[in-house]
């Protein structure tokens, strides 16, 4: 009985581990995309175009990706932290005043769509749970979100 006991202990404290995880790489996703977002192309903006600078918005994004989740510059974890594996840029896309609005973002293969009213920045990453038991299978998630830029 002790086994099968410490077994459920063992999985319960690794699915509730796991959905803290997921939270937290979708916090810092969402914060990431954000900051993206607002890096906003200043020559444009003089002539009065709303639009996103795209070397800043990648910069900022990774940034506060790897600031959030405590990742070096290659995107793997840093020592004594949580994750163990890097942390992957499925999809890293800018939605630029180039394209006419509303834009709508279709990906079929990872079921997501998001339709934007203004300039904005999409992002897919790659997040391995750690299991602190090896109850549960191996569990990697691919988190998504969007931003637009906020005039």
């Amino acid at each position: 009985m002790s086994v099968v006991y410490l077994s459920l202990f063992a999985l319960q404290t690794d699915e509730e581990l796991a959905m803290h995880t997921l939270f937290h790489g979708k916090h810092a996703l969402n914060n990431a995309v954000h900051a993206a977002a607002q890096q906003s192309d200043q020559v444009k903006l003089a002539g009065g175009i709303h639009a996103i600078d795209e070397t800043k918005a990648r910069n900022a994004a990774l940034q506060y990706l790897q600031t959030n989740l405590r990742l070096n510059g290659m995107n793997d974890p840093l020592p004594n932290t949580f994750l163990r594996s890097r942390v992957v840029v499925e999809l890293f896309k800018i939605v630029n005043d180039n394209e006419v609005f509303p834009y709508t973002y279709l990906d079929a293969g990872y079921g997501y769509s998001v339709t934007l009213d203004r300039p904005g920045v999409i992002m897919f990453i790659r997040l391995e749970f750690p299991r602190t038991y090896t109850v549960l299978q191996p569990i990697t998630w691919t988190i998504k979100s969007s931003a637009e830029m906020v005039f």
